[in-house]
């Protein structure tokens, strides 16, 4: 089987996952280059939105966590490539580091992890990451979601460490967790995953694993927005997971 990390284009056509980040365009700025993002980048951000960030990320990964393992599971029973297994026992072991981050962070200012109350945002996350760890839920699409959400993550931070960017010192660390080269080539092995899957997927799994795409960026743009001193309406999901409820 083809190393996913070198694996082409077939014929020259667009890859599925290029295709909607060219169609969602406009909703995935908003995710990788929102206002909180750019606070971070100038430099002007309020050091206690960044705290408020701090504190749901605690919560929230126990629910990412728990996702990353169920995709593991979806891994060994559907996919077609034993190196996908691999990949994602990497992204599990590499959590173990990040939430030990958090939490150090979080007791840098001061939190009690045993009080955090999740947010509405942080809550409605949560729950639509659960939905997609139902068994009916295919592999692909669920990879897809994985995919997303790293590469948010990652687009936003890189773009807090790019030329021009005046990041306060304080916050190059956590920057440079999710910006770094090595995570970025993790979120491209992902991506490239994702895309193979998408070039064997029957079309009603294609719809859904588009669907999960926009529900990410939906609820990252909500997670982003719960961080912000000037707190704006969160964004509504419109669409549905097939086979899942609502979760915002």
């Amino acid at each position: 089987m083809a190393d996913p990390k070198t694996r082409p284009q077939l014929g020259g056509v667009m890859a599925a996952t290029d295709a909607w980040l060219r169609k969602h365009r406009l909703i995935y700025i908003e995710a990788t280059r929102h206002p909180f993002v750019l606070t971070i980048r100038d430099g002007t951000i309020d050091f206690s939105a960044f705290s408020s960030w701090v504190e749901q990320e605690c919560e929230f990964l126990r629910s990412f966590a728990a996702f990353v393992g169920s995709v593991l599971v979806k891994a060994w029973k559907e996919s077609d490539d034993r190196a996908d297994e691999e990949v994602i026992l990497g992204s599990l072991a590499s959590l173990n580091d990040e939430i030990g981050w958090f939490k150090k962070e979080a007791l840098k200012r001061g939190m009690n992890l045993s009080e955090i109350v999740p947010q509405k945002a942080t809550a409605g996350y949560s729950r639509f990451l659960e939905s997609l760890m139902r068994p009916e839920v295919e592999y692909t699409v669920a990879i897809t979601a994985l995919w997303a959400m790293e590469a948010v993550y990652h687009e936003s931070f890189a773009y807090c460490l790019g030329d021009g960017s005046k990041t306060p010192p304080e916050l190059r660390e956590a920057c440079e967790r999710w910006g770094n080269e090595g995570f970025g080539k993790y979120c491209n092995t992902l991506k490239n995953i994702a895309d193979r899957r998408m070039e064997m997927a029957a079309g009603e799994v294609a719809k859904k694993a588009e669907v999960a795409l926009l529900r990410v960026l939906e609820y990252e743009v909500g997670f982003w927005n719960m961080n912000r001193r000037d707190p704006v309406p969160l964004p509504q999901c419109t669409v549905p997971v097939a086979g899942a409820t609502s979760a915002g």
